[in-house]
């Protein structure tokens, strides 16, 4: 099945300079970026995309760290794209990632994760529309 699925480099991608490694693992899985921008987020943006957590204890955190400077938003498509792709990414938490993903090879820590993935069909949707619209 054919899904799309909403990605987000986060800060600290960008300025370690990995995107192009981070890009070159969903590519080598034969998935698709068919959307791509460089953006600085609005605490707006971010509430409304963090809403689940406003009422964590760690959200100023991750506000804060969202907020140092731009991420690059993707549309990423392909087979099963949702559940590759989180594959890809590993567990939020770099320490418990499988070395070989993501967030185990380059994750710092469970707020400077690296990135960010859609957890399903639904929040995929969701998440595509508030950044890219319809």
């Amino acid at each position: 099945m054919i899904e799309q699925t909403l990605v987000i480099i986060k800060p600290d991608g960008l300025t370690r300079s990995l995107a192009g490694r981070i890009i070159q693992r969903f590519e080598d899985k034969q998935l698709q970026i068919s959307q791509i921008k460089k953006e600085e987020l609005s605490q707006a943006q971010l509430r409304e995309h963090y809403h689940h957590l406003i009422e964590q204890p760690f959200f100023p955190k991750l506000m804060s760290y969202m907020m140092e400077g731009p991420v690059l938003l993707m549309v990423i498509e392909g087979e099963n794209a949702i559940t590759r792709t989180r594959k890809i990414v590993g567990v939020t938490d770099p320490m418990e990632a499988e070395m070989g993903s993501l967030r185990g090879d380059f994750g710092v820590d469970k707020t400077r994760n690296l990135i960010h993935a859609s957890d399903s069909v639904d929040t995929a949707h969701e998440e595509i529309v508030r950044f890219f619209g319809e």
